[in-house]
């Protein structure tokens, strides 16, 4: 299989930014399991993130709460990759954290500025590339507004502060309703092999419809759910692969529009995840995998 992430294609990002589908989420560089688990090296961190764009990654996905015990995920990536040449790097806001560093409430409109700039200055960059407004808890998404708060990014877009703007965690509903507002370049939401909901059906449909990405995050289950699907196993065995990276595949395939972001602190995981931009799921091995 081909280690280089276009191998799965690309995609343009808000129509001006092509990126490579899959790409690289940095929850996990800072510890072992997100917001607990061990703490990691920060140099470990690094190493893995300037391996990642030696294998083609061009996407990096990431956030100001992603962080423990001050290890900092955009400090991190500040330190690897700083200026970014070549690289979209994305980020979320809304989540205020509690004195334990975990996402405890939500910012209201008028504190979002003050956390788009905090990225900048962590990231050290005059404009975000893409930035996300991440609503709710891990709930499922739906049940309230994002009118304003989607308002109070669009006025930093229009400042020149950001350049795309997205949504995540939301509903068809909420879609619509940021969209009222404006251009909406990305939806990130939960959806794998063994996590598709009605209602996230419903959003990819219309993110296809709309050219829209759907970056689905914990694409590989997050280490809250086993990605064992029936078949996943006899249709990695055929392709001599590992489970997880026809998990990946299997995103890479039900849509053009989809742009997983498998995250990991290790560069043997990396590596192993980034080899699945070069598989190919036959029409076979999709029908046993929905089976």
């Amino acid at each position: 299989m081909n280690m280089q992430t276009n191998a799965a294609g690309s995609f343009l990002l808000g129509g001006d930014l092509e990126i490579d589908r899959l790409g690289f989420g940095a929850m996990r560089l800072p510890a072992s399991f997100g917001f607990a688990g061990d703490v990691r090296k920060p140099e470990e961190g690094i190493a893995v993130l300037r391996r990642a764009v030696e294998l083609g990654v061009d996407h990096i996905d990431s956030a100001g709460f992603y962080a423990r015990e001050g290890v900092r995920a955009h400090d991190l990536i500040r330190r690897a990759l700083h200026p970014y040449d070549g690289l979209v790097v994305a980020t979320k806001v809304g989540p205020l954290t509690d004195e334990e560093g975990r996402p405890a409430r939500q910012a209201p409109p008028e504190g979002l500025r003050k956390l788009v700039e905090a990225d900048m200055e962590a990231l050290e960059v005059a404009r975000l590339d893409l930035v996300y407004l991440r609503v709710g808890g891990m709930s499922e998404p739906g049940g309230e507004a994002v009118g304003e708060r989607f308002a109070a990014l669009a006025e930093l877009r229009e400042e020149g502060l950001i350049r795309h703007l997205g949504v995540s965690n939301v509903d068809a509903a909420q879609l619509a309703e940021a969209r009222e507002v404006a251009p909406v370049a990305a939806v990130q939401n939960h959806f794998n092999l063994v996590n598709t909901r009605p209602g996230d059906i419903e959003l990819l449909a219309e993110c296809e419809r709309s050219g829209i990405a759907f970056v689905p995050f914990f694409p590989l289950g997050g280490g809250f759910q086993p990605l064992a699907a029936a078949g996943s196993d006899r249709v990695a065995a055929r392709h001599g692969a590992t489970r997880n990276q026809v998990a990946l595949a299997w995103l890479l395939a039900r849509s053009p529009v989809m742009l997983p972001i498998p995250g990991t602190g290790s560069v043997a995981h990396l590596e192993e995840n980034m080899a699945a931009a070069g598989l190919r799921l036959t029409g076979a091995d999709l029908a046993e995998l929905a089976a």
